[in-house]
């Protein structure tokens, strides 16, 4: 399944994002959920939905995808979501971590990734020479997290939003 993105928002982002039919419902809406925050502008421990800082944002996408997980920094879904297969790497959906566990992306493809820098808010940013070189990993979040939409969406409104102290270094372009 091939997804279009609108033009306007940023030249140097992908076209369309290609999501595994299998599991392209789940992707979609975390497609959706992402670019529904580009230009949103960073804020320390924000899970938005206006602010968000890098782990805030991974984990505001993935609850408004239906998947849940527990709030925290970067360096806690290291430590508790799944290491992918080397081929699965750059696939989206995929977390990527930086600059010892300080930041975290959702990878978009092969050829970027979508994260909340500290000087230009929600962005994609392609994997160039800079980004690639602090790479430090990559985690998948594991599907049995799923929840329905419709019951993700009721349980987001009982529970107030959580946030976590996440340290991240002042490193990114």
């Amino acid at each position: 399944m091939e997804v279009a993105v609108p033009a306007a928002i940023e030249d140097a982002r992908p076209r369309s994002v290609r999501i595994p039919g299998a599991i392209g419902g789940i992707n979609q809406l975390l497609l959706s959920a992402m670019q529904s925050h580009l230009g949103a502008s960073y804020h320390f421990t924000g899970t938005g939905p206006n602010s968000f800082d890098c782990s805030g944002f991974v984990w505001r996408s993935f609850q408004e995808a239906g998947i849940n997980f527990t709030r925290g920094p970067a360096r806690s879904y290291w430590a508790t979501m799944v290491v992918p297969p080397k081929e699965e790497q750059f696939k989206f959906g995929t977390l990527v971590f930086f600059s010892g566990l300080t930041h975290i992306g959702i990878v978009a493809d092969e050829k970027g990734f979508y994260h909340s820098s500290r000087h230009h808010g929600v962005v994609y940013s392609p994997f160039n020479d800079y980004w690639l070189s602090r790479i430090d990993g990559f985690r998948r979040v594991p599907l049995e997290s799923t929840e329905t939409p419709t019951t993700s969406a009721k349980a987001k409104a009982a529970r107030p939003a959580t946030t976590v102290l996440a340290v991240e270094e002042d490193n990114e372009p």
